[in-house]
């Protein structure tokens, strides 16, 4: 028996109550493409062992990563990730752990969260780091709102660079906000004249490094313009082992740097949980979305660590905070930190630059299949190539073939029949040199 406490006069007295005629009306935000309009093709019930074996069958069609030649990138990247740190945050006294409000039983918490802040300020290049927020694109959705307010302006400029999903993210949040946005079109060649967009009435310019496409940008260029006009400037990264590779956002000139910390410590998961890097310059300390935990003493004079700032709407800020982010996904954050501090400095080096020459072994291959064309003048561990037809077709082609080679544009940039035979391509320390043999082999097969 379905347990529906509510009567129908229970719902109309709370419909009107808020001002609103039905229950659909609520969801009126949502774009209607994107809303079902009917019940899922499924089963009222099924028992729980027919139930197990239907799950069983559809699981059984999937190709997971590990199995085959993997290139795919474009915002998710398969690293090795040590068995040390899934071991660790599994103890019970990590995964069962919360919100530490109370910093007397919640050292051990608050000491590892510390421990990443310093991590992702030391990685970025900045002054301060906040204790990690839900993952990439929701960090640069708020990356822009702190910039709207420290500079009291209500425009950003985005990247053609900018990875599609997180400046689809920037957009709803503006739209919904009552802030501005201006987007230049997808930059696969990374030859857009960013320079020249920038005026007085921006408050910040949003670039990504390496782009979306994987090309390196001129970050100190587009700051010193950026200042210039008053604007901030917010770098973002979807792959967090370049930066140990690649110079710091922060050493050239940037104001707030965000991105996706899930290359480090945290497996592709089937898209998450995964977790969002923040920081900035300690002059908009006051400004920074999340919670900031810091290192004090106590009564004794021993070290210890509190939550020194929390602007979270929930907490006693209420609607003075500076975000309305509810968690900080706590243990992918760990998990980062785990696998960090494995590396250390040295390793984190030695891991980018064989990141680095997987992908140009790659990319040497591919350009050698006639027919296909490198776009790109430099990269990091991901880049972007042009076939002939569909690049849909060709990865479907491809997979038949077992190699799964990469994102075609399209698929996140429907529509634009320019950007239809593109693929960007991503290789990591996992991409093993057969690997490699293997995919060029197979798209000159495709191609022929």
């Amino acid at each position: 028996m379905r347990f529906l406490p509510l009567t129908d006069d229970d719902r109309r007295t709370m419909l009107q109550s808020i001002g609103v005629g039905a229950i659909d009306d609520l969801f009126a935000d949502l774009p209607s493409a994107e809303r079902l309009d009917g019940p899922l093709d499924l089963p009222n019930h099924m028992g729980e062992a027919t139930l197990e074996r239907r799950l069983a069958r559809m699981a059984g069609r999937n190709v997971p990563a590990g199995s085959v030649p993997f290139f795919v990138g474009a915002g998710a990247y398969r690293h090795h990730v040590p068995a040390t740190v899934d071991h660790l945050i599994q103890r019970s006294e990590f995964l069962t752990a919360y919100t530490p409000y109370q910093p007397e039983i919640s050292q051990g918490t608050l000491q590892a969260l510390f421990e990443f802040q310093t991590q992702v300020a030391n990685l970025t290049g900045m002054e301060v780091a906040n204790a990690s927020m839900y993952d990439g694109s929701t960090g640069t959705a708020e990356a822009v709102l702190m910039a709207h307010r420290v500079t009291r302006r209500d425009t950003a400029l985005l990247s053609g660079g900018l990875h599609p999903q997180y400046r689809e993210v920037v957009e709803t949040v503006s739209r919904l906000s009552d802030h501005k946005t201006i987007a230049l079109p997808a930059d696969p060649g990374g030859t857009e004249d960013l320079l020249e967009r920038i005026d007085d009435t921006l408050s910040c310019v949003v670039v990504q490094s390496p782009s979306f496409f994987g090309q390196i940008a001129d970050i100190a260029a587009i700051a010193e313009k950026a200042h210039a006009h008053g604007a901030l400037l917010v770098v973002v990264f979807t792959e967090a082992v370049s930066l140990g590779l690649i110079e710091a956002p922060g050493a050239l000139g940037a104001d707030i740097v965000v991105g996706e910390g899930q290359s480090i410590g945290n497996a592709l998961n089937f898209g998450g949980p995964y977790v969002g890097l923040f920081a900035t310059r300690q002059k908009y300390l006051r400004q920074m979305p999340g919670r900031i935990c810091g290192e004090t003493v106590d009564a004794d004079g021993a070290r210890g660590f509190v939550l020194t700032m929390s602007t979270r709407e929930q907490h006693i800020r209420r609607e003075k905070a500076t975000s309305n982010i509810c968690t900080n996904s706590g243990l992918c954050s760990l998990a980062f930190s785990i696998h960090m501090t494995l590396l250390g400095e040295a390793g984190l080096t030695r891991l980018a630059r064989l990141n680095h020459a997987r992908a140009c072994h790659l990319a040497d291959l591919l350009a050698a299949v006639p027919g296909v064309e490198l776009l790109n003048e430099s990269f990091f561990n991901e880049f972007t190539i042009r076939v002939p037809g569909e690049a849909n077709s060709v990865i479907e082609r491809l997979a038949e073939r077992g190699i799964l080679g990469g994102v075609p544009v399209s698929r996140l940039l429907p529509g634009d029949e320019a950007l239809a035979d593109l693929i960007v391509v991503a290789a990591t320390e996992t991409s093993s040199e057969e690997d490699c043999a293997a995919y060029a082999a197979a798209l000159k097969e495709v191609l022929a």
